[in-house]
């Protein structure tokens, strides 16, 4: 692509595009865009070309395959033709002279246009120096019907050249190559190009950036759905309308809701169910249900555990006609739901479906068992951050909060961990050689995100201000290492429903930005509330996770098992041949040593993270006593 060339001004007047045979006609085939797009799995055609130009060097190939990886990890179909690949094949009896750099255009602009009527998203990495030609190739789209999208990677030639991984610029310089494009042959910029990058390709956020600009731009033009840009969608209104809400929100028929309804509007509020704009309506309850996924306009998103807003019969005949409804929660308005619709639960079939078994002492079924026979859906404006005033707010962050926390942090990796117990060494000891796994992987930061669940937990678990306090111990004495670590809160409620509730735990670490995620023995699990038995099978939250839909980005790392080593006196991976070296302490015996007084072995917890513990449970037994 770069080589010797004189520019020659008229890319149609050459031997190439003439027609040669004469007894060949056009034929049209019979199968449809819309079939085709059918065939593909998309709701609509997608097929367009967007075409990547700038100097040698500029980063064109790096973007193009990054955009490629995006989209078909999204589910979308794309292709890349970069300018060497094309070169070893199709283009490899071109040279570099003028007549050859047009047509190596032409023939890239034809095949291009090919691959966007088939229905995929064309991606295309030349220099294609001269307006002239990348005309050509819009003007050979537009005829067709096609989209064409013009992107110049405007990386200044000052970085391209300290790049010049081929050694071009330097062998320019020197006159070894004539007619290099930048150096002794002009580079004709696009005038109006459709997006503008400019790329650092050793710096991970430049890259990821360049990738949301292109797949904003399709979605902006219809051409992806909206949960194809990786944006978090809050639902909070902007503060210069609050008040205004609030005034009218006043004059609307009200609603109290629960704490747990509340809790339910921070995760949405917040962005963790992006893109559900609000409390499930029916359509999307019953594809949650039946599918574990919701398909709309803004596309294809794993969800498998409901988010809905129960209310009794008589609040549903109340406000069937209200085309707004506020929310208030302990005497004060939190949020308006716009256009609401009601439906019916229909508890017994939402507790068999979600759970797999139906049972009224189940904590988090009680919780539906008690509340009403009836959902309100609707889109959610929410006045304000849910505050629980605690003394723990300070570590809800939201996804773009925790977003930003890992771009200032350089992270290029982040690896998510959920808990609602407290930390033990063997927890650390999973993190920690997670961390080195992946920097063994080549990259340079990564960073854990210790994410406790925030939300509704069952009486026996530790409360999160204990956990919370005992997680700070463990990095206090450097069990995990605070440099790495980033704690925050999960809002979300817990509801023991296992595999069909672990795949929501990491859809909802997707939007904090989380690239891997560490997924422990039986997940989301508890005892059977009848016979006491696992109510999952411990394997099957990891086996599911690895197979569920929607959640190709995030990278999946089992659970090794670990246990206390009783020849080390420290917790370690465990080794079967040694099975009698090695103690279970798993997370009910470590809270009935501590209600019990007892002490685990020596190197089972930080010192000052049992004491925690062991100080909660005595005032506990104390408090009953």
């Amino acid at each position: 692509m770069s080589g010797s060339n004189r520019r020659s001004r008229d890319p149609g007047n050459d031997d190439y595009n003439e027609i040669k045979a004469t007894n060949v006609r056009y034929e049209h085939g019979t199968v449809s865009r819309t079939k085709r797009a059918k065939v593909l799995g998309a709701g609509q055609f997608r097929g367009c070309t967007v075409w990547f130009t700038g100097l040698s060097g500029a980063g064109k190939t790096t973007i193009s395959f990054a955009v490629e990886e995006y989209l078909v990890m999204k589910g979308i179909a794309a292709y890349s033709l970069d300018g060497d690949n094309l070169r070893h094949g199709l283009n490899k009896n071109l040279g570099f002279t003028a007549q050859d750099r047009e047509e190596n255009i032409r023939r890239v602009s034809e095949t291009a246009k090919l691959f966007a009527d088939s229905g995929n998203i064309c991606l295309t990495s030349f220099i294609s120096p001269y307006l002239a030609q990348r005309e050509l190739a819009r003007k050979l789209h537009e005829d067709a019907g096609l989209k064409f999208i013009e992107v110049h990677v405007a990386t200044p030639i000052e970085i391209c050249e300290k790049r010049d991984v081929k050694g071009l610029y330097e062998k320019a310089r020197a006159g070894i190559i004539k007619g290099f494009t930048g150096i002794d042959d002009p580079y004709e910029a696009p005038v109006s190009p459709d997006i503008v990058l400019c790329s650092d390709k050793d710096n991970i956020h430049s890259i990821n950036d360049c990738v949301q600009q292109v797949v904003s731009f399709l979605q902006k033009n219809d051409i992806v759905p909206f949960d194809c840009v990786d944006t978090v969608r809050e639902l909070f209104v902007p503060g210069h309308k609050v008040d205004e809400l609030r005034q009218e929100a006043e004059t609307l028929p009200q609603l109290e809701v629960t704490k747990l309804d509340t809790q339910w509007i921070q995760v949405l509020s917040e962005g963790w169910a992006t893109p559900l704009r609000g409390f499930m309506r029916e359509t999307e309850y019953l594809q949650t249900l039946h599918f574990n996924n919701i398909k709309s306009v803004d596309g294809s998103s794993n969800q498998s555990v409901p988010i809905v807003l129960p209310i009794s019969v008589e609040d549903k005949d109340r406000l069937k006609e209200e085309k707004s409804v506020a929310l208030r929660y302990n005497g004060k308005i939190v949020a308006v739901v716009r256009e609401p619709e009601t439906y019916e639960m229909r508890k017994e079939e939402r507790c068999a479906r979600q759970w797999g078994i139906v049972h009224k002492e189940h904590p988090y079924q009680q919780l539906i068992w008690e509340s009403g026979d009836w959902c309100l859906g609707g889109d959610l404006e929410v006045l304000e951050r849910i505050k629980w005033e605690d003394g723990l707010d300070q570590y809800r962050l939201t996804p773009n909060q925790l977003r930003a926390e890992f771009k200032k942090r350089k992270a290029d990796a982040v690896f998510a961990f959920q808990l609602r117990n407290p930390i033990h060494n063997g927890h650390a000891l999973l993190m920690a050689d997670t961390r080195k796994r992946l920097l063994e992987r080549g990259y340079s930061n990564p960073v854990l995100l210790l994410h406790p669940l925030g939300g509704f937990t069952k009486n026996d678990d530790v409360p999160l201000n204990v956990r919370i306090e005992q997680h700070h111990a463990v990095m206090k004495e450097g069990v995990l290492d605070p440099d790495s670590t980033v704690m925050a809160i999960f809002p979300s409620p817990m509801m023991y429903a296992g595999p069909t509730e672990v795949q929501w735990h990491a859809k909802a670490r997707i939007a904090a930005g989380a690239t891997y995620y560490i997924v422990g023995r039986d997940p989301a699990g508890m005892k059977h509330p009848g016979h006491g038995d696992d109510i999952y099978e411990h394997t099957h939250g990891r086996k599911v996770l690895t197979m569920a839909p929607g959640l190709g980005q995030l990278t999946i790392i089992p659970f090794v098992v670990a246990a206390y080593d009783k020849t080390k006196c420290q917790m370690a991976f465990y080794d079967s041949s040694r099975h009698e070296d090695f103690l279970f302490i798993s997370g009910s015996k470590m809270r009935q040593l501590a209600r019990d007084g007892e002490e685990p072995p020596p190197g089972f917890m930080a010192p000052s993270a049992w004491e925690i513990m062991s100080s909660f449970y005595k005032n506990k037994a104390k408090m009953q006593s």
